[in-house]
């Protein structure tokens, strides 16, 4: 009996869980991959390096028109994305300034390094769809 009970519990789980679809637009080309990085540790983004718990992706630049992330716990993410034109897994820069592609959830403007975790975040719940626009500084 208790063994139903849980099993009850995880497909309650299961299905309160949220689905997102990642739609990117702009990359300049195809080469390399993009990474993508969903956290919900504002004090983690946008590379999220000290997450544990956050999302990350690797998919083939030309693959990276929608990436899907399912069984996602309801909460408020954010989303930093680079393209990784040369694949040496980082975004490479010159003089502090992108030589790559990047972007992140929400598309917030750009002054001076990346935004804050909240012009980025959103309420993931139930099925979600970010538009996100690749930037090019160089």
């Amino acid at each position: 009996m208790a063994l139903a009970i849980l099993a009850g519990q995880g497909a309650a789980q299961a299905a309160d869980d949220a689905s997102l679809t990642v739609s990117v637009s702009g990359l300049r080309n195809e080469k390399g991959q993009v990474h993508v990085c969903l956290t919900a540790n504002a004090k983690a983004f946008p590379d999220c390096s000290k997450d544990p718990a956050a999302i990350k992706r690797t998919v083939k630049a030309s693959a990276a028109a929608s990436i899907q992330f399912e069984g996602i716990r309801p909460g408020t993410y954010a989303l930093s994305l680079i393209h990784d034109e040369n694949g040496n897994g980082k975004l490479d820069t010159s003089l502090a300034i992108p030589r790559e592609g990047f972007g992140f959830s929400r598309n917030p403007k750009i002054a001076f390094g990346p935004p804050k975790f909240a012009s980025a975040a959103f309420a993931l719940q139930g099925s979600v769809t970010q538009g996100v626009k690749m930037k090019y500084m160089l």
